[in-house]
């Protein structure tokens, strides 16, 4: 297949990705757009590594997926954190993390 159907397809995912970040107040959405974000991400590596036939694309989706997996851990380790103390998790009531 052709690099351009790969491209649009991350642009869509991406888009989606950074309207629910900038438009959702939950935080696991929040969390959730951003892995798909960085999946759109990922998505774009792997179509230029397919298209140069190199293997850097793949390392690099290697990284990020790393970076996700930790991110994801942290992130949700705050959002629970959050919960446990305010109730809520609207990114609203985290303005102040301190206990």
């Amino acid at each position: 297949m052709r690099v351009d159907f790969f491209l649009l397809i991350a642009g869509v995912l991406f888009s989606i990705g950074c309207i629910g970040v900038l438009i959702r107040r939950n935080a696991i959405v929040i969390l959730m757009s951003i892995e798909l974000m960085l999946n759109a991400v990922n998505l774009t590596f792997a179509a230029f590594a397919n298209e140069g036939q190199t293997m850097t694309g793949q390392v690099f989706v290697f990284f990020v997926m790393t970076v996700a997996a930790a991110e994801a851990a942290v992130g949700l380790a705050i959002v629970i954190a959050l919960f446990r103390r305010r109730k809520s998790t609207d990114v609203e009531d985290a303005t102040l993390l301190r206990w």
